[in-house]
């Protein structure tokens, strides 16, 4: 069992998180239950998937990673949504995304090592 409080990944994904709460919270009312609700699942999703896995073998903690993974490109894709509809500036957007793709190559080559 790995302790996932000392993994960067983690770490990162909980960062991550954190900025999608805080961008979200400028989004209209109306997407509630649309946008909002999607990127704080799928945002969320990352690390705690990340966590789960650390508890299991590398085969369970690889299939957690690709998981995350899954979460981390449906994040992008809302992001990508997002900017294009005028709920996120594109300053802010190319932030989000640069910390994103960042994660996404670091979970990707994590991942690879367990192989």
């Amino acid at each position: 069992m790995r302790d996932f409080r000392k993994l960067e990944i983690w770490k990162e994904g909980i960062e991550l998180t954190v900025k999608i709460y805080e961008i979200t919270e400028a989004f209209p009312s109306r997407e509630k239950y649309g946008l909002v609700s999607q990127m704080t699942r799928a945002s969320v999703s990352i690390p705690s998937n990340i966590a789960e896995g650390c508890k299991g073998s590398d085969k369970e903690l690889s299939r957690a990673l690709e998981i995350a993974l899954g979460s981390a490109f449906e994040l992008e894709t809302q992001l990508i949504i997002s900017e294009k509809v005028g709920l996120l500036t594109h300053e802010k957007f190319d932030e989000i995304l640069n910390s994103l793709g960042i994660l996404q190559r670091r979970i990707s080559a994590f991942r690879n090592t367990l192989k």
